[in-house]
């Protein structure tokens, strides 16, 4: 992240890097209005590199569907693709870094994965009071 950019507009330059350079199509379903802490902003830029490098690598989806919201309870970061999905019993290295990405900011993260069908990366920063 640049210094003075938000994490919608580094999210955006991210993605549109990352798309152009993949051939791989982006849907953005949300981005966040709210100002999100610094801190945050890089362990979600962390996981959603790392997340689109996973999907770029061993999905073979030709799109994938981006959600990054904050509000009142929080933050939460949804990465979807219809790709070939994998046994998430032997997710490997990248996933770990994702997780350990959210768990340094307090937060959680999920992968949800079908054979043939695709695979949903959900993680979740909790408010902090």
């Amino acid at each position: 992240m640049r210094e003075g950019e938000g994490l919608a507009e580094a999210l955006e330059a991210c993605l549109s890097d990352w798309s152009q350079r993949t051939g791989i199509t982006v849907e953005v379903w949300a981005l966040p209005s709210a100002d999100v802490p610094s801190r945050t902003a890089q362990g979600v830029l962390t996981a959603m590199r790392e997340a689109l490098a996973n999907v770029e690598s061993h999905s073979g989806a030709g799109a994938v569907s981006i959600a990054v919201t904050a509000g009142s309870g929080g933050l939460r970061m949804t990465v979807s693709d219809h790709g070939q999905g994998f046994d998430t019993t032997k997710a490997a290295r990248g996933i770990a870094r994702m997780r350990a990405a959210f768990a340094e900011l307090g937060g959680t993260l999920t992968v949800s994965s079908v054979r043939g069908e695709g695979t949903t990366v959900t993680g979740v920063v909790p408010r902090r009071g």
